[in-house]
């Protein structure tokens, strides 16, 4: 509706049939949401809707739908889904530089710790939304911290990666070589308490005594496949010699296989044997659980077989964890497939935090 000599003249615009199409899918699928109103009453417009009820249906003025539609006519379709949107400017974003060194240097544990060090660094007294606002708009998110141990050497981490993993990976790859992740897992009959949503705070009932399910197993790297030896009672050099031989007897290519430096794994027993076999042992770094593929399975196994699961006695702990075990590469393949990826977390000094 424009003025003409004093007369108010209603704004009459024909829609072509590439433009209906286009405010149509505008009014759907444009990822912001005063775009998608424009384009859909602007959308109502084409059908021959009055702008009273254009307005009243998206719960918009007449003034807002007319600059709607001259905004259009102007500059087209183009014009309409602009997004020039100029928001208020945090007092702070001159400082970003500072914050950032800030938030770098000593991460905060809380909002109020963040506040408070933002102050001292740049002098700027804001509320704790606004502070969380601001350091969300920078890429900072509040994220778990992970462990590492203490004696974990980072760089012989790296150097053991490039230099030793990934080439024999590559080699499975290229189906020369068969790699298998050794490690042993203790499984203490007792409770595994996980997080359950529940109206109201669930117990597990706890089994009495300390029975113990030792794993020792091997992990094929491509196939997810585990071959296991079991027991009731400790793993030493007699059970790690077993599962060489289990796995030389099953294995058609060149074997290597990638574990730690528990005393009973290198030691002169099993050396040997793995000599004789014709087994290559790949020894990782000390204190590197993050390159041994395997120690992710222990932890999957806990969260879908034992967490917040009750088990009446040993034997039924026992064969739930076998059971579990044996089928889980035919039964959780797409979890596994995603889990199990051949990308090992390694670290960097800055994402260290030292003692303070």
């Amino acid at each position: 509706m424009t003025k003409a000599g004093g007369a108010v003249v209603m704004m009459q615009i024909e829609f072509s049939e590439r433009e209906v199409s286009q405010l149509r899918d505008s009014s759907i699928n444009h990822p912001h949401p005063r775009v998608r109103l424009r384009a859909l009453a602007l959308l109502l417009k084409s059908t021959g809707m009055p702008h009273h009820q254009i307005g009243s249906t998206l719960g918009v003025c007449g003034n807002t739908i007319r600059a709607y539609l001259e905004s259009f006519t102007e500059g087209g379709f183009e014009k309409l889904t602009a997004t020039h949107f100029q928001g208020p400017t945090s007092k702070l974003a001159p400082f970003d530089d500072e914050i950032r060194k800030y938030l770098t240097d000593t991460p905060p544990s809380s909002i109020k710790q963040a506040r408070a060090g933002i102050e001292k660094a740049t002098g700027v007294s804001l509320s704790k939304e606004q502070i969380r606002r601001h350091i969300k708009s920078l890429g900072v998110s509040y994220r778990k911290v992970g462990g590492v141990p203490a004696k974990a050497n980072i760089a012989a981490q790296e150097k053991f990666k490039t230099q030793e993993l990934e080439p024999r990976l590559q080699e499975a790859k290229d189906g020369k070589r068969e790699v298998f992740f050794v490690d042993a897992a203790h499984f203490v009959l007792g409770a595994f308490l996980g997080y359950l949503w529940s109206f109201t705070r669930i117990f597990v009932r706890t089994p009495s005594g300390r029975q113990r399910f030792n794993v020792l197993g091997a992990l094929n790297a491509l196939t997810k496949e585990l071959v296991m030896i079991t027991n009731d009672t400790y793993i030493t050099s007699i059970q790690v010699c077993e599962l060489l031989e289990k796995i030389k007897s099953q294995a058609v290519l060149p074997v290597t296989i990638v574990l730690d430096n528990a005393r009973y794994q290198r030691c002169k027993l099993v050396m040997g044997l793995a000599d004789k076999l014709g087994i290559e042992l790949l020894f990782l770094p000390p204190y590197s659980p993050n390159l041994n593929l395997i120690e992710r399975v222990w932890k999957f196994t806990k969260k879908e077989c034992l967490n917040s699961t009750y088990y009446a006695d040993f034997n039924l702990f026992r064969t739930a964890i076998s059971e579990f075990l044996g089928a889980m590469h035919q039964l959780h393949e797409a979890e596994l497939k995603s889990l199990l990826t051949l990308n090992f977390q390694t670290f960097t000094p800055k994402q260290i935090k030292l003692a303070a």
